[in-house]
């Protein structure tokens, strides 16, 4: 059980977002959000944070980070950090520090979210009942499922970024032969993410013009090709949202995803025009011989501001109901 005052934090490779929950129910009060390349450590970008925002001093805390937590310390995919429950608790002197995956406050937001909070993509559906997969693309692409499991839920969380992606035919296969790979392989992550957006458009460049050229940032190919003015920023869009349908799919099928799948992070919410009228539900669906199972599996994008604060302040609030792996350390 968590002591309140309960700080939060929800940990990304470029910044970090801190929070207070004042009292068990209540919603966390954001600090501030810190750069993880302005400070050495978690420690330094808490304390900066506490000194910023009107917080009582916490008690203890829960703090989502992008990377797999898998040991007392764990590094962050994509930034310098190093996160150990046992240092923060003692540097703050909290009675209990819990680290988890992103992506785990995310799915058990998912287990009250409101149809206020989303914007279906395909066929409107009742949310039927089972697993619900909470996945997105961001700065990097996290994934976790969220499994009834007798009166509780269970919160599975993934590493699916990292897995193999590639074509399915031969206009994919030749901007695959462009794509930059990362460590020599190109992954979910390496394409479905913001520094994928970009890798996708140059790939699409070098097909298309012949010749090499500047990366530019997802931000200006997204405004771009949503503008019309830019035909590969254009395609560039098309084909992330396609292969976002062909992933999300395939993870709806690896967990049996009856319950529905849920699109956060960055990225998608600002592409809803691509998604909605590009091939995105039928790459979806288009998954034989399971392709009618699909049509009867509901897709929606999370529209809430902050999903995984309201998610933390879920597991801060009803510890008991929820089932998750993570670091915890207790004074």
């Amino acid at each position: 059980m968590f002591e309140f005052p309960v700080l939060v934090g929800d940990i990304g490779g470029t910044n970090a977002r801190f929070g207070i929950i004042d009292e068990r129910g209540a919603q966390p009060r954001v600090l501030s959000r810190e750069a993880t390349a302005d400070h050495p450590d978690p420690s330094a970008a808490i304390r900066a944070s506490l000194e910023a925002g009107v917080a009582s001093a916490p008690r203890s805390a829960i703090l989502a980070i992008a990377g797999r937590v898998d040991a007392p310390e764990v590094a962050l995919t994509n930034a310098h950090w190093m996160i150990a429950g046992e240092r923060i608790g003692r540097d703050f002197g909290l009675s209990r520090v819990t680290v988890v995956n992103d992506y785990v406050p995310v799915a058990a937001g998912a287990a009250g979210i409101s149809p206020e909070e989303l914007t279906p993509v395909g066929p409107h559906f009742e949310t039927p009942a089972g697993t619900r997969l909470v996945l997105g693309p961001g700065t990097g692409f996290g994934a976790a499922a969220l499994v009834p499991y007798g009166d509780r839920l269970a919160i599975v969380s993934t590493e699916a970024g990292h897995t193999d992606l590639g074509p399915t035919d031969e206009a994919e296969a030749e901007i695959w032969a462009m794509a930059e790979r990362v460590e020599g392989r190109v992954t979910i992550e390496t394409l479905l993410s913001g520094p994928g957006l970009a890798r996708l458009d140059a790939a699409i460049r070098r097909v298309r013009a012949g010749q090499g050229a500047p990366a530019r940032d997802p931000a200006e190919i997204t405004q771009a090709g949503l503008s019309g003015d830019d035909p590969h920023a254009r395609e560039a869009l098309e084909l992330f949202a396609k292969l976002l349908g062909r992933v999300c799919g395939d993870l709806a099928l690896t967990f049996l995803a009856t319950g529905g799948v849920y699109i956060g992070g960055g990225i998608a919410p600002r592409i809803l025009d691509i998604l909605e009228r590009g091939d995105f539900r039928s790459a979806f669906e288009r998954k034989p011989p399971f392709t009618a199972q699909m049509r009867t599996i509901p897709t929606s994008v999370i529209t809430v501001q902050d999903p995984a604060m309201s998610g933390l302040a879920m597991l801060a609030s009803e510890a008991g109901r929820f089932v998750y792996h993570g670091q915890v350390w207790e004074s």
